[in-house]
């Protein structure tokens, strides 16, 4: 069987490897990072994912996630609006998550490697992976690092050549004042943050903002006091809030630009694709589905002597673009409507008062259960 190298070990890694391990490959994860640790991400999961989740074992067992079912929106003025959401979704941290699929890709026999990527080539057919540690040769590399990474750099991929304006911020926190079922978005001048409950009665407060509001405010805390909590929801949030984390957890450089899903013969997968914006909340479930693709693409080119690599890039860019491209597109087209005063205030009147339009555009940033 051939020999996999799996780069990051987000959900698209760690699941890409379980399953491509299962079914005869020999798999090497590498992930600079010792789980459990934290992750910036808004930690809701469209329920279109559950039953392949549940199918594969791949949701742990012993904690039980808070089960979402209504989506509420606010201005940066405070107007609010609130709809149901007909799929719905269930909060489950990535701190729990990601060592669950980390302790369950090694039961299943991937080597799991903690080293930092630093190049790869493509000689000969062949990957020659170098890290700050070792080397390492693979048939397929599955790069799964995320949104942005210094692999990206010595890539050139053409997405890291553009400045990006945001940062993310997240903290987990517990807080009396939200509704248990419901996910959150709450506008501020320049982003917007989102808050829905995970395990445990902890709510992940996730948000977007501009870097030049952290270096005007000069840190995260003025930003947070001066921009955020105008919004009297986020000022509520922040004020009555008891703080899990000692300080949040940050990242820089965050791009909704549009990037390929196979780049110099590695096949791409989650947010290494294509990251769809946050305020859609489907990012978890796309990285969980492109792990799926990806992992059943190379199934299908690769089991057995012969590995079919044009067939099996074209393959998985026409799978990737054809279920993933539109729904980014919609996703950075909607973005524009938040993050203003006046847009923000719209983006809730159509909420309120044109709700079939609201549903319409929700919907479309959701793909089908699989």
């Amino acid at each position: 069987m051939k020999q996999i190298v799996v780069i990051g070990g987000g959900l698209s890694g760690l699941i890409a490897s379980i399953l491509l391990v299962r079914a005869g490959f020999k798999v090497k994860l590498l992930e600079r990072k010792r789980y459990p640790f934290h992750r910036v991400c808004g930690e809701y999961i469209s329920n279109e994912v559950k039953p392949f989740l549940k199918k594969n074992g791949l949701l742990p067992a012993h904690v039980e996630p808070a089960e979402i079912n209504k989506f509420q929106l606010t201005s940066i003025n405070g107007e609010s609006a609130k709809l149901p959401l007909d799929l719905g979704g269930f909060g489950l941290s990535r701190y729990v998550l990601d060592n669950f699929l980390a302790e369950k890709s090694v039961a299943a026999g991937v080597e799991l490697i903690h080293e930092r990527v630093v190049t790869i080539d493509f000689t000969k057919g062949r990957f020659f992976i170098k890290t700050n540690h070792s080397e390492y040769e693979a048939d397929i590399v599955l790069g799964a690092h995320g949104k942005r990474s210094t692999l990206d750099k010595n890539m050139d991929r053409d997405f890291v050549k553009r400045k990006s304006p945001y940062i993310g911020v997240k903290y987990h926190v517990r807080y009396g004042g939200h509704d248990q079922q419901t996910v959150a978005l709450h506008n501020f001048e320049g982003g917007y943050c989102g808050i829905n409950r995970v395990e445990n009665d902890i709510y992940n407060l996730c948000y977007l903002g501009e870097r030049r509001s952290s270096k005007l405010e000069g840190t995260i805390e003025n930003m947070e006091r001066n921009v955020l909590m105008k919004n009297p929801f986020l000022n509520r949030i922040f004020s009555d809030a008891t703080f899990v984390f000692d300080k949040p957890v940050v990242i820089n450089e965050i791009s909704f630009e549009t990037k390929r899903p196979v780049e110099q013969h590695v096949l791409m997968c989650g947010d290494a694709a294509g990251m769809i914006t946050p305020l859609c909340g489907n990012g978890m479930a796309i990285a969980i589905h492109s792990a799926k693709i990806a992992a059943e693409t190379i199934m299908q080119h690769a089991s057995g002597e012969t590995l079919h690599r044009d067939k099996l890039e074209a393959d998985y860019s026409h799978q990737w673009n054809s279920i993933f491209k539109r729904r980014l597109q919609i996703g950075r087209r909607i973005q524009h409507m938040f993050g203003a005063p006046w847009l923000s205030n719209t983006a809730v009147a159509i909420c309120n008062s044109a709700k079939p339009v609201a549903n319409y555009l929700m919907s479309k940033t959701h793909g089908q259960v699989f």
